[in-house]
């Protein structure tokens, strides 16, 4: 049985590439390899790879991923968010014909569909403009949202049976 590289089971475009073969690992140039900042080497020999450019200004709490309880927090609350405009979108609709006695339609469907709005656009708001500020101002104005926007034509009118 030969143990050449044609006898494999699966051949591939480019492994007739001679740095793939066991005995080439001279090619390999001595000077160590650099990434640009962001990116990180890992497994054997990973402490000699260099950095190219200047380390950054954003401190590593910014940077760092959210955890999992902020993740499914944030997911809790965001549910809540599109509950409200489903419940923005019912109770406005249920609402047009009374509401339409005091206000002209033109401006009531321009409200209702700004009410709609609110919940994503604040969702959106604190997500964007929190980017850099601690964990708990985060979820302190996604709480400030859910107490501010609640769907009160909704919960007045009660649901239809």
């Amino acid at each position: 049985m030969t143990a050449g590289r044609d006898d494999d089971a699966l051949s591939w475009d480019g492994d007739d590439d001679p740095t793939l073969d066991v005995g080439a690992a001279e090619l390999v140039s001595a000077a160590p390899p650099t990434f640009p900042e962001g990116f990180d080497a890992v497994g054997k020999g990973s402490e000699t790879v260099g950095r190219v450019g200047e380390t950054s200004t954003i401190d590593a709490e910014a940077s760092a991923p959210i955890g999992n309880a902020l993740l499914v927090t944030v997911g809790v609350i965001a549910g809540a968010f599109l509950l409200y405009t489903v419940g923005w979108v019912i109770g406005g609709l249920r609402l047009a014909g009374t509401a339409q006695f005091l206000v002209s339609p033109v401006g009531y469907q321009f409200a209702l569909w700004l009410a709609v709005a609110a919940p994503a656009l604040w969702f959106v708001a604190v997500l964007v403009l929190t980017r850099r500020s601690k964990t708990w101002v985060r979820i302190v104005w996604l709480i400030a949202g859910l107490v501010l926007l609640v769907p009160w034509p909704l919960l007045t009118t009660g649901p239809v049976l």
